[in-house]
């Protein structure tokens, strides 16, 4: 069973679809997904659309990319993490890629973020884009490390994925990795020891190869994982038993929930 880290199933262009995908990622082998919120006005229709689904989590908070948007509070976010469906905070980081200085309000809704993923204990989902120092600074200053969590779609370099595993977060790679011009990326994800390493789709976009340029949906996350087998010479078999593991170890409410 494969299961998908990081996806947007709320996104209109997949909910209005769920059924076909729900279906699809059942004869795909993908037994199930965490749907991630990227602004608070989402939060509540993320937890109606998993509720009814035992297959599918959920997280609370708020992307850097968006600005207008209403700041959530460590209060707020804390009170979103008790629903039970909820198994971490985020997405939330640094993105420096649009734009320009000041990013006070990217860094401070960060730090934000992370108290709370400190106090409920839940781990952070973070996203970073053109702000890797910046964004492993406040996770060193923050505690971050106490919590942990997961580089989602990771794009950077070997020596930043080294900080973020010595702050005792995983690493989790989308179908960026299956391009063919991902060269360092590749690289790194045949570095990343395989107890730390994490799959996603990001979905709907990044759809890996051979579906480049089109919808992309938790089904095909099985091909992330055919690529990094393929990197590290190993059997997809072992990607999928150790990143499925990688997950509930990591998200230890959902296993929780799995078990109930």
């Amino acid at each position: 069973m494969f299961v998908d880290s990081h996806c947007h199933l709320d996104f209109p262009e997949l909910a209005q679809d769920l059924p076909n995908i729900l279906n699809s990622m059942e004869q795909n082998r993908v037994g199930h997904a965490l749907v991630v919120a990227v602004s608070k006005p989402e939060w509540d229709r993320i937890l109606e659309l998993v509720a009814p689904h035992d297959e599918l989590y959920a997280s609370v908070g708020v992307h850097p990319d968006y600005k207008d948007t209403p700041e959530p509070t460590v209060e707020e976010l804390l009170q979103a993490a008790q629903s039970p469906k909820v198994v971490a905070i985020g997405e939330t980081g640094l993105d420096y890629y649009r734009g320009s200085e000041p990013f006070d309000w990217q860094r401070e809704r960060f730090r934000v973020h992370i108290r709370a993923s400190r106090e409920c204990g839940l781990p952070l989902i973070i996203h970073t884009r053109s702000a890797a120092q910046d964004t492993l600074r406040i996770m060193a200053e923050e505690g971050a490390g106490e919590p942990g969590g997961v580089m989602h779609c990771f794009t950077e370099s070997w020596e930043v994925a080294q900080a973020a595993l010595a702050l005792n977060f995983y690493i989790s790679f989308s179908g960026i990795v299956t391009f063919r011009n991902a060269i360092e990326l590749q690289e790194v994800a045949r570095r990343v020891p395989l107890e730390r390493l994490l799959i996603e789709t990001d979905a709907p976009f990044l759809a890996p190869v051979p579906y480049r340029g089109k919808r992309n949906d938790p089904s095909k996350v099985r091909h992330v994982a055919e690529k990094i087998a393929d990197l590290r010479g190993i059997s997809v078999a072992e990607v999928e038993e150790r990143t499925t593991a990688n997950f509930f170890d990591l998200f230890s409410k959902a296993a929780t929930a799995r078990s109930a």
